[in-house]
């Protein structure tokens, strides 16, 4: 029993990474980083005037690496930031980056619902339950595994 259920792990694994290289691929097309390309697919998603914060929770990214990967876009004129209150700031596309965002990540989003409603309803609502109680199971043990080798 313990072999068939690795191999289904193994399997999900492999799934889960083909997607990962297919967003790669996606930056690739997109002539972007993948940090640049999910910063960029996040503002679409989240709106102009969203804050790094915004973004890494979004995409699951270290600040260190949003903060990088938006310096480099606005070096290249795809956005811009505008202060906001304290030390935050607004990040917001400039006319190029509208351009690009239209031209390169709003077809990926385009792809992704036409994909999601490949399915119907109760399998897109069954693959969202799943997947949520997969990633609880998942953070739980990950967060035991860490608190035990801090001891």
């Amino acid at each position: 029993m313990k072999i068939h259920q690795e191999t289904e792990v193994q399997k999900f694994n492999r799934l889960y990474k083909e997607l990962d290289d297919l967003y790669h691929d996606i930056a690739l097309y997109a002539g972007l980083s993948d940090s640049a390309c999910s910063i960029l697919y996040a503002v679409c998603t989240i709106g102009d005037g969203c804050l790094q914060r915004d973004i890494c929770r979004e995409v699951f990214m270290s600040k260190q690496t949003i903060h990088s990967s938006v310096r480099n876009l606005e070096k290249n004129d795809i956005l811009y930031l505008k202060k906001d209150r304290g030390r935050d700031r607004q990040i917001f596309l400039t006319e190029k980056g509208r351009g690009l965002v239209e031209e390169k990540i709003r077809p990926v989003i385009e792809l992704e619902n036409d994909s999601f409603l490949g399915m119907d309803s109760c399998e897109r609502a069954e693959f969202i339950r799943l997947s949520e109680k997969y990633v609880e199971n998942f953070r739980k043990r990950v967060k035991t595994m860490v608190r035990e080798q801090e001891k």
